[in-house]
Order: C-alpha cells, then structure tokens, then sequence
C-alpha cells in the first residue's frame, strides 16, 4: 500500500514534462513589430508610386468627369466649372464617332484575340514536343517581336504597308494582286496583323512555360496508353494551360481597349482611313487637344468601367466551366 502511494505521488521524470516551445510574448511582439517594418520597408515605395501613378488618376478622371464647363454666349466673362453629372456621359453615348470607336475596338477583340491566342498555344504546343529541335532558337525568335516598341514595329510595318514602298505588294504585283492595307474595309486588319505580330511571342512564352509544369509521368503514361502527340496535346496539355489561356486572354481583351500606338503611327499615310477618332483613346485625345478634358474624362471612365465588366463576365465564364 505504501509503495503504490508512494509511486502514485512520484514526479514524472523531467525528461518526459511537456515544455512550452512557443516564444514569450514579449518576444512576440518584437517579431511582429519587425515584420511590419520589413513589410513598410519594401512594399511602402510600391504601394506609395501605385496610389500616386494609378489610384490617383482613377479618381482624378472619375471626379472629372462629373463637371462641366459653361461659357456664356458672349464669351465676356470667364467660363465657369459647374457640377452636372450625367452631362458628360450623355453626350459621350450620344456621340456617334465614340460609339462607333467602341465598337471598333470590340470588333478588334473579337477577331484579333482569339486569332493571336489560337497562334500562340499552337507555338508553344510546337516548340514543347519532343521531337522539336532548335527550341531555343524558336523560342527567341518567336519572342523578339515583343522586344521591339509597338511605336517602332508600327513604323516597320507602315513601309510594309505604303504604296509606294511595299514589298509585298511589289512581290504580287507580276500576279496582278494589290492589297489595299489601307481602305475602309482592311485598315483595322491592318492593324491588327501589326498588334498579332508584336504579341504572339509574349504570350507564346506564357503558354510554353504552364506546359512545363505538366509531370513527365503523366505524359510518359500517356505515351505507353497509346495516345497520339495530337491526343495528347488536346486531352492533357491545353487542358493544363486552361489558367494560362484565361490570364493572357484578360491581358489581351485590356490591351485591345488600349488600343493607339499602332494606329496613330499609321494616321498620317492612311489616306483618311484612320481617324483622329479610331479608337476611344484616339477619341479621348481628341477632346483633350481641344481643351474638353471633362468629355475626355468621360469617354475615359466609360471604356475603363466596359473594360472591367467584359474581364468580370469573361472570369465568370471561365470558372463557371470550370465547376461544372
């Protein structure tokens, strides 16, 4: 009896105590304070340049756009800044060459992305197989066309495309064949080929870096399943660039709406085909250069608020395939 109390009322060995491993909280604190500067450290410079480059003219132009100034009909006395917040917009969907830019741009979208998307995975499918020789070589010379500035590629191909000076229609001039790069009906092909040109290669290398990321087993496994290179590529290498396809194709959407360098490189030897209004960013400046920066404003928030739903609608889609 003595001896069970005894051993009953015995310590556990020391070595067996559960020790508490956590930091005291003083300690603590001092970690958590040093995060927060290592964190204001390095990202405070980014989070200051973003507020002020592009946080900063969002609300700017927003703000702006909700003005409008009022000149008297004399014009004896100064113009004055008064708050009319339909004014602007109304006159921005009112307008026929805005609206017509719009659906420019949309049409540009439409046939222009799917187009350099379909060109760059075919690429990126190219240069992954294995039986693709010079891959590097390929890689940079589908790429190089991005290294050069849309304002120079644009002056490149405005020789291309001159009637005087076109190689290509030099070249199919024996056949009797002119192209008309610049009439009413091709001059935004025109320029689409331009912007296909300078951004296949990008998004080539986007697409050609998620195949990486495919297991060599699965593939492997594929291989010894008995599946073609082309069952292969439909059944398991597009499907694992779904996430790849879906960012370049909202990086591609955006730049369509930004669409200007190409076309006002192109302005001056299009013959007319190429309005100062072409694009809503062409339209935009427009108003800017005859001193309207509220209407420009407008136009502005306009196409930044159809860009951001198209994206939207375009993301709910995509993962809306993605559930089912």
């Amino acid at each position: 009896m003595t001896t069970t109390a005894r051993a009953a009322g015995t310590a556990a060995p020391p070595g067996n105590t559960p020790r508490n491993t956590s930091p005291p909280p003083r300690r603590r604190r001092r970690e958590t304070a040093l995060s927060k500067r290592t964190l204001l450290l390095f990202g405070g410079p980014f989070f200051v340049l973003f507020a002020a480059m592009y946080i900063a003219p969002i609300v700017y132009a927003a703000g702006s756009s909700l003005f409008v100034v009022k000149r008297s009909g004399l014009g004896l006395t100064a113009p004055t800044k008064e708050f009319d917040p339909l004014h602007n917009f109304a006159q921005a969907f009112g307008d026929h060459d805005f609206l017509a830019a719009l659906g420019r741009v949309g049409l540009f979208a439409v046939v222009q992305v799917p187009l350099m998307l379909g060109l760059a995975l075919g690429l990126a499918l190219l240069i992954d197989a294995k039986s693709a020789r010079g891959k590097g070589f390929f890689r940079l010379g589908a790429f190089l066309p991005y290294a050069i500035p849309g304002v120079s590629a644009a002056l490149v191909w405005s020789f291309m495309y001159s009637s005087e000076s076109s190689p290509i229609n030099h070249l199919l001039e024996p056949l009797g064949i002119q192209i008309p790069f610049f009439s009413s009906g091709s001059v935004l092909w025109s320029v689409a080929n331009i912007v296909t040109w300078s951004w296949t290669g990008y998004n080539m290398i986007i697409i050609y870096s998620a195949l990486q990321t495919i297991p060599g087993e699965v593939l492997e496994a594929a291989k010894m399943d008995g599946a073609s290179a082309l069952r292969i590529a439909w059944h398991i290498k597009i499907p694992a660039v779904r996430s790849s396809l879906v960012l370049t194709s909202v990086f591609s959407i955006i730049g369509s709406a930004q669409l200007y360098n190409e076309p006002t490189v192109l302005q001056p030897i299009s013959g007319g085909s190429i309005s100062s209004m072409f694009t809503p960013i062409m339209s935009a400046q427009s108003a800017v250069a005859a001193g309207n920066y509220h209407y420009a404003a407008a136009q502005s928030v306009i196409l930044a608020l159809a860009v951001g739903a198209l994206s939207f609608t375009f993301f709910k889609l995509t993962n809306r395939g993605d559930k089912a």
